[in-house]
């Protein structure tokens, strides 16, 4: 049976002495989890985080990474920087990232593509807004943002992790009930099955508002295969309990 992972988005938060805090509340709490367990932090923390992650069984993630290999571009982070510091994932396409840089498909998918190439999982992120829900119009944009990145990455598909992050579910407090998730999960996770024979051995996260309350209802869901979990993963205690509900 395939661990489920729950993966933390940090977003632009934290500093260094709270980082420490942080990680080390995590470490005491995860060990004999029985799933993956990561934290994606902003690029100024990967050495500090990858320091204190150090053999606690905490994967460390990127949230975002360049879709150029190297030269003028100032700001950027290449994927190549990203692996020095041993990051194992990457957030890829963050509606955050889709709504305020104007991050295309075309551009994730590139994206996407320089994190595997440096031998680093992305997790691509899909979803729709609360426009485009009530227009019914969900299942259209999510098979449409994760066909670019199929389309861009051909067999190396069945390498990425896929997040499914209903954007007016994001920061919200409002959250997917759980079968309007797994409807979207099923999606999917027959267009997977379309693109690789893998595909059910590929994890798809729900990233829309998980928290201690509602993790063990979404994860129970046949095709919820952990959480990409925001605000939570800033407070131990609640972080923890996500990952307790996981398996």
């Amino acid at each position: 049976m395939k661990k489920q992972l729950i993966a933390g988005n940090w977003k632009m938060n934290g500093s260094a002495p709270a980082n420490e805090a942080l990680v080390s509340a995590l470490a005491a709490g995860v060990a004999g989890a029985s799933c993956l367990v990561a934290v994606c932090v902003p690029a100024p923390y990967l050495a500090q985080v990858q320091r204190l992650a150090a053999g606690t069984g905490i994967e460390l993630g990127a949230q975002d990474v360049s879709q150029h290999e190297a030269g003028a571009f100032t700001g950027e982070v290449s994927a190549a920087m990203l692996r020095d510091f041993g990051t194992r994932y990457c957030l890829v396409g963050h509606s955050e990232r889709r709504q305020y840089h104007g991050e295309t498909d075309a551009v994730v998918a590139i994206k996407a593509q320089r994190a595997l190439a440096a031998g680093i999982t992305p997790i691509v992120c899909v979803g729709e807004t609360l426009a485009e829900r009530e227009a019914g119009r969900t299942e259209e944009v999510v098979k449409r943002q994760l066909a670019a990145v199929i389309h861009t990455n051909g067999h190396c598909i069945s390498e990425i992790v896929v997040a499914y992050e209903p954007v007016w579910a994001i920061g919200t407090g409002k959250t997917a009930s759980p079968q309007e998730a797994q409807q979207v999960h099923a999606v999917l996770r027959a267009q997977l099955r379309a693109a690789t024979a893998h595909a059910d051995r590929m994890l798809i996260l729900y990233g829309g508002s998980m928290n201690a309350a509602n993790a063990a209802q979404l994860l129970s869901q046949p095709d919820i295969d952990g959480g990409l979990v925001g605000g939570a993963s800033l407070k131990p205690v609640d972080f923890l309990s996500i990952i307790a509900a996981a398996h």
